[in-house]
């Protein structure tokens, strides 16, 4: 049986970040120094096949410090967490571990540097994520103001317009960011910004490399999970740049091939919390089905890497 010809466009760079890299590290080299089980306060990162993978060597994920004993590690996941939550594992003596992304970690001290400052912070950011209660948890209540859209600017009621900043989630997509940001700015003239933008690198690349491989393809695919908001953006860009059929899939299983027949090329990228084992799976099922030939197209090159805490490296 011939099968029918496919080019798949791999996009560079794609899949893990060195914060998500880092964060996975830092649950595992806390079961290899302290044993299982350790806790984990939310899902390490927004990956069901890496959760899943670390549940299995002994991580124990729960939803609040109220979950976890006195007794055993706990790690703060990659999104970051309010001020008051390593506070509180410190009141209760626990070894706790935060495996906040660093350039989270950056947004946070700017935050507090603004805030000091005596100026009322803006968050651009998605209600309800961790990211974003992580950071608006690092400010009192009320001193961070969210907005997710560009129409939001309009009904912001800040405590003196002419003290504003803001900050960003790192994960938005970087075109609809800067609609609002003009939005911002157009309000609040006097509204300062970060000296660099607050969407982190690995966002920024992810995104450029779908917009050079849209015109390229008839279906995008992207490996994430639901919950990820970098992945969901990877998705709205493919859909944005041109892409008519743009698919949000966790594995190979997920994927739709009735709404892919008929096709010639696909495009193929993962989530900043993807592993590469599941892009490498979604080619095995493209192969099976379809003669495939893959190009890689590379928009950037990645070296970027973070240090885990001192704690991790200093023996038990």
């Amino acid at each position: 049986m011939t099968l029918p010809p496919l080019t798949l466009y791999l996009a560079a760079p794609r899949g893990f970040c060195a914060g998500v890299d880092r964060a996975i590290k830092i649950v595992e080299m806390a079961l290899e120094k302290w044993g299982a089980p350790v806790f984990v306060r939310h899902e390490i990162v927004h990956n069901k096949f890496v959760v899943d993978g670390l549940r299995a060597k002994g991580a124990v994920f729960v939803e609040e410090l109220d979950d976890c004993p006195d007794d055993r590690p706990v790690i703060f996941s990659a999104h970051g967490v309010p001020k008051a939550v390593p506070a509180e594992a410190a009141r209760r003596m626990m070894i706790h571990v935060d495996a906040t992304c660093p350039l989270v970690t950056k947004v946070h001290s700017e935050a507090a540097r603004h805030h000091e400052a005596g100026l009322q912070m803006v968050m651009i950011g998605h209600a309800g994520h961790p990211e974003t209660l992580g950071t608006m948890g690092q400010l009192p209540d009320g001193e961070v103001l969210l907005v997710e859209t560009a129409e939001d600017v309009a009904g912001l009621s800040p405590r003196d317009p002419g003290k504003l900043a803001f900050i960003t989630q790192t994960t938005l997509s970087v075109d609809d960011t800067a609609g609002i940001v003009a939005a911002l700015k157009q309000r609040f003239p006097a509204i300062i910004g970060p000296a660099r933008e607050d969407i982190c690198y690995a966002t920024t690349n992810r995104q450029a490399a779908v917009k050079a491989v849209a015109p390229k393809i008839d279906a995008l695919l992207v490996i994430g999970a639901p919950n990820s908001s970098n992945s969901k953006r990877l998705v709205e860009v493919g859909r944005a740049a041109g892409c008519a059929y743009a698919q949000l899939v966790q594995r190979a299983g997920d994927i739709d091939w009735r709404a892919l027949d008929g096709i010639r090329t696909v495009g193929v990228t993962a989530g900043a919390s993807a592993p590469e084992v599941l892009v490498d799976e979604v080619i095995d099922a493209f192969r099976a089905r379809f003669d495939v030939t893959v190009e890689m197209v590379e928009t950037a090159i990645e070296t970027i890497e973070f240090k885990v805490p001192r704690l991790l490296r200093e023996p038990a």
